[in-house]
């Protein structure tokens, strides 16, 4: 567990977006080829689609995965904290992300400035998710208060990469 959960830490993770958690449950990421592992960098220009998400678990339980942005609009100045980038609900165990109800579409990541952390947070749905309200704004996001209000409790796995804006190439 500690090997899962440092890299958390490190990246404060746990602290700034969840609290401290015992990790119950496995997800695996992927943008196109790349296997995103707590701490790596993902290119925006990689992470323009949604990723691959394969989630562990048996076929009857339900989980909710949001997607954050810590960082925005600067790590050295996040007032925006957190810009949620995606959420969906009554995904199946053992399934792919595609056969659970998308209620936030994904937004791909547009770091402006500094080193962004994009987080992917994993909940484990008591009972079928409740319709959800439309969101006035992706900034401000609260992934605690968001879990606390749909009664989620706290995530059962969560995985982050960092990204930066990529270079403008001029052609001469």
């Amino acid at each position: 567990m500690a090997n899962f959960i440092e890299p958390l830490v490190v990246g404060r993770v746990i602290g700034e977006v969840v609290d401290l958690f015992v990790p119950k449950n496995t997800m695996s990421v992927y943008y196109g080829p790349k296997h995103v592992t707590n701490g790596c960098d993902v290119k925006p220009s990689m992470s323009v689609d949604p990723p691959n998400i394969q989630i562990a678990g048996l076929r009857p339980d339900l989980y909710t995965l949001v997607m954050t942005d810590p960082d925005a609009p600067s790590p050295s100045d996040p007032r925006m904290r957190e810009v949620v980038h995606w959420i969906v609900v009554d995904i199946p165990g053992g399934a792919d992300l595609k056969e659970g109800l998308e209620v936030l579409p994904y937004m791909c990541p547009r770091p402006l400035l500094g080193i962004h952390r994009y987080v992917f947070i994993l909940f484990e749905q008591k009972l079928p998710f409740p319709v959800v309200a439309p969101m006035q704004s992706r900034a401000n996001f609260n992934t605690r208060l968001f879990a606390a209000q749909y009664d989620l409790g706290p995530p059962v796995s969560s995985v982050f990469f960092n990204s930066q804006r990529e270079p403008a190439y001029r052609k001469h």
